[in-house]
């Protein structure tokens, strides 16, 4: 998922996407902990992608409030 890409997208479809890499990133950690992911660098790239979310979300507040 790339940044621009997500500064495409409005505001509802951000905070969908956020729950839902959350959602992701907890089962994740689930299988985890159970000795049961396939592919462990998944975690760090759906935390990537929750950062890149956030960041797009936390510009738009600065531009608004500007």
């Amino acid at each position: 998922m790339k940044a621009p890409t997500l500064r495409e997208r409005s505001p509802e479809e951000l905070a969908k996407t956020l729950s839902d890499l959350e959602e992701q990133l907890f089962k994740l950690r689930f299988q985890k902990s159970t000795g049961q992911i396939e592919n462990p660098v998944k975690i760090r790239e759906v935390r990537k992608d929750i950062a890149r979310v956030l960041t797009v979300i936390n510009e738009r507040r600065v531009q608004e409030s500007a």
